[in-house]
């Protein structure tokens, strides 16, 4: 259809994501985009397509994606919609499952992509060594660890991998992608209740990144490797055996940044650059 006759989107999404196979959708299995395209298309009576900031993996959560589609005005003028994005928050809570919500809805201008737009991505990871495991009321975002923790250790660990590196050892190997990442936060904190949470931030990530530098970070503060283990890892150019996959309950995505409207253009732009000159990477067929 024309431009003029098209509007985009953008969707702030929060999900629980135990009962789904992830963001991605996938014949057969149900997936949180999957869920969102077919109220999307039933409301509008149109087929529409998402475009998502970060696609997550089975298990995952979200409270901050971000996600864009584009429409025809006349579907939205038609459904009394136009002008009033909230009245299509208010129709997908109606038919949306309880574990998938659609929290707001924005017109924005076609310069906005969801994906190449982001600046960066956050996440926060919970996790408890309590020997009776997490909270029943908790249970489906905070991890068990089985062995006791030194919050100190994780913490001197997760230090050595911040920066710019090729976290290889930490990413399931895609062919023709890069590796290589921004890391700009990973911190741990801890509660009254004792429950840990990693703070994670990057440009993007890779494959089930998170939860690999959780794993071996977690290591190290089980006391099983040492810190110079975990920094050393950022020397390899495989995925790495020696690494474990933190389970997909504990993770979250939390939030995901743009530049102002007037730099959406130019953020795309450089980003698809980026990713052309060296192997689009995005966060994989799953996520982190």
């Amino acid at each position: 259809m024309p431009a003029s006759e098209t509007v985009r989107l953008r969707l702030d999404i929060g999900y629980d994501g135990t009962d789904f196979a992830g963001w991605a959708r996938q014949p057969g299995l149900r997936t949180v985009c999957g869920e969102l395209e077919r109220v999307l298309t039933t409301i509008l009576r149109e087929p529409v397509t998402l475009t998502v900031a970060g696609r997550t993996d089975a298990g995952v959560h979200a409270v901050g994606q971000v996600a864009h589609c584009d429409v025809s005005r006349a579907s939205l003028d038609t459904r009394s919609i136009a002008g009033d994005p909230t009245m299509l928050v208010r129709r997908m809570a109606k038919m949306l499952p309880p574990d998938a919500r659609v929290k707001a809805v924005e017109e924005v201008s076609s310069d906005f992509d969801a994906r190449f737009a982001a600046l960066r991505r956050h996440y926060r990871y919970r996790l408890t060594d309590s020997a009776s495991g997490a909270e029943p009321i908790r249970a489906r975002d905070t991890a068990h660890w089985t062995r006791p923790l030194d919050i100190e250790r994780m913490r001197a660990a997760a230090d050595t991998l911040i920066g710019l590196h090729d976290f290889a050892a930490f990413c399931k190997r895609r062919e023709g992608a890069t590796t290589v990442r921004d890391l700009q936060r990973f911190d741990w904190s801890a509660d009254a209740d004792g429950v840990l949470t990693a703070h994670v931030s990057a440009d993007a990530f890779c494959w089930s990144m998170v939860r690999s530098l959780v794993g071996a970070v977690g290591a190290v503060g089980e006391g099983r490797r040492t810190i110079e283990w975990c920094a050393s890892l950022l020397a390899e150019r495989s995925r790495s055996s020696s690494v474990p996959v933190a389970p997909a309950c504990g993770l979250t995505l939390i939030g995901v940044d743009y530049p102002p409207a007037d730099q959406w253009a130019q953020r795309g732009e450089t980003t698809r650059e980026v990713r052309a000159a060296i192997g689009c990477c995005g966060e994989g067929p799953s996520g982190p």
